[in-house]
């Protein structure tokens, strides 16, 4: 609810002076769900943006974003079928909702999301890391690894 509000001001930001204007747009700004509570205010019950906002909140805090806890990237696991790719995707979803954040936490728990017989895990035992940068790099080289073994899978060799 708060970055649905933080966006759509931002959006208007030239219009911040034209409450009425303010007003009038914010419908198209919402869902199904919060277009039908809009619809359903009654004519003349708000005259300000800013009560505006305060019935939407009241609405809608149930709705509100609550931030993972750090703990969270504990439980993340690659599955035994997925990707190097899907997996570090979830992994820095997850660790972005979490928002900043010990960095050797983030390296500490993404390596316990692995399979014991990953080549990455094996890399990054034989070989730590200093900082996210390295992390970031690392997964790159071996997405990349992937990649082309996807790609070559079931082509005939050139050469026999």
């Amino acid at each position: 609810m708060v970055e649905h509000v933080s966006h759509y001001i931002q959006m208007m930001s030239l219009h911040t002076h034209n409450d009425a204007l303010t007003c009038k747009v914010f419908p198209s700004s919402l869902g199904p769900t919060a277009l039908r509570w809009f619809n359903g205010l009654r004519k003349g019950s708000i005259h300000n943006f800013d009560e505006l906002i305060q019935e939407f909140g009241v609405q809608f805090m149930t709705c509100s974003w609550v931030p993972q806890q750090v703990d969270a990237l504990l439980s993340m696991k690659m599955g035994a079928k997925e990707t190097l790719r899907n997996y570090a995707s979830r992994y820095w979803e997850l660790y972005n909702e979490i928002g900043k954040g010990n960095e050797k936490i983030a390296v500490s728990t993404f390596q316990l999301g692995f399979p014991e017989d990953s080549e990455l895990l094996d890399s990054l035992t034989r070989r730590p890391l200093e900082d996210m940068r390295q992390l970031i790099r690392r997964i790159k080289e071996y997405k990349r690894l992937e990649d082309d073994r996807q790609q070559n899978k079931g082509k005939a060799p050139i050469m026999s």
